[in-house]
């Protein structure tokens, strides 16, 4: 839908914006916090523009190549997306490293300070917008972005933090701890961001909650079928994919049964917008036995 792809080119344009600013900022003030921000922002515009191309291709209708839709581009974009954000961090932790080897001195932190400033409430906005619609739409690729954002809001506050406690007391070493400080909160986001888009990849059931939800739906139809059983569920970036085997009398005519499933499907994917639902229909055993 239209929402995701507008939501996604406002984080392109604002982390573009805040990439260049952080660049200029921290090479002039020579603020290895800063440029390990700059990176930062960099990797989260790489990142945004990785959302924007995966909500593009996942909107796709099933075509012959992709069956099943395009869906899994998404989960495919938020795994890249951690992987990046890894490699960053690394990169981070090397630089400030070497900061604390060579005691090259911070100069004008308050430029510093207002930059993360600046960029901390920018990204404060933008990803709440991100996360809001990320869960509205059930996508992957944004809420990937939207947390990557986030804790840029975090890390940005906390060099902040850093710069003022350096320009208050003096100590150059508050500048490379911040940026280690920044690239451990990035590692951790990154495998949690790692697990969350690969596991459905590997075709891995609903949430529990979900699941529950989908039996509460079936027994609410449970006066018109004998059982329902072999009830599988996975997902596709925002698309989820249900089916199950349902048990009907075998007496029931045809049409009866097929407005029962269209029933049943309605409200599933009245609950799961989106939705793919396929049921499996069986005659009842039982009345097998008692016709023979």
């Amino acid at each position: 839908m239209a929402v995701k792809q507008n939501v996604a080119k406002i984080s392109v344009f604002s982390n573009t914006s805040l990439l260049i600013m952080k660049i200029v900022i921290g090479v002039s003030i020579n603020s290895v916090s800063v440029l390990s921000e700059a990176i930062h922002s960099g990797i989260d515009l790489l990142a945004a523009l990785i959302a924007l191309f995966a909500v593009y291709q996942s909107e796709k209708p099933p075509d012959e190549e992709h069956q099943f839709g395009h869906g899994k581009f998404e989960n495919v974009a938020g795994f890249v997306e951690a992987l990046l954000i890894f490699g960053a961090a690394t990169w981070i932790v090397w630089e400030a490293a070497q900061k604390i080897a060579t005691k090259e001195p911070v100069v004008e932190p308050l430029w510093g300070l207002a930059v993360m400033t600046v960029s901390g409430t920018v990204n404060l906005v933008v990803s709440s917008v991100l996360m809001k619609t990320a869960r509205l739409t059930d996508s992957v690729a944004l809420e990937a972005d939207a947390w990557h954002l986030r804790t840029d809001v975090y890390t940005s506050f906390g060099v902040g933090v850093g710069l003022l406690l350096l320009w208050v007391t003096g100590s150059q070493i508050f500048d490379p701890l911040l940026a280690i400080g920044v690239a451990l909160l990035i590692i951790k986001t990154s495998f949690e961001l790692a697990k969350r888009a690969f596991l459905p990849l590997l075709d891995t059931c609903l949430p529990e909650e979900e699941i529950r939800m989908i039996r509460e739906i079936l027994e609410q139809h449970h006066n018109d079928y004998i059982e329902f059983r072999n009830l599988r569920t996975r997902k596709a970036g925002s698309e989820r994919h249900i089916d199950f085997h349902l048990v009907v009398p075998r007496d029931r005519r045809i049409s009866e049964v097929h407005e029962l499933c269209q029933q049943i499907e309605r409200s599933i994917q009245q609950r799961f917008p989106g939705s793919s639902v396929l049921i499996h229909l069986e005659p009842s055993e039982v009345e097998k036995e008692v016709d023979n």
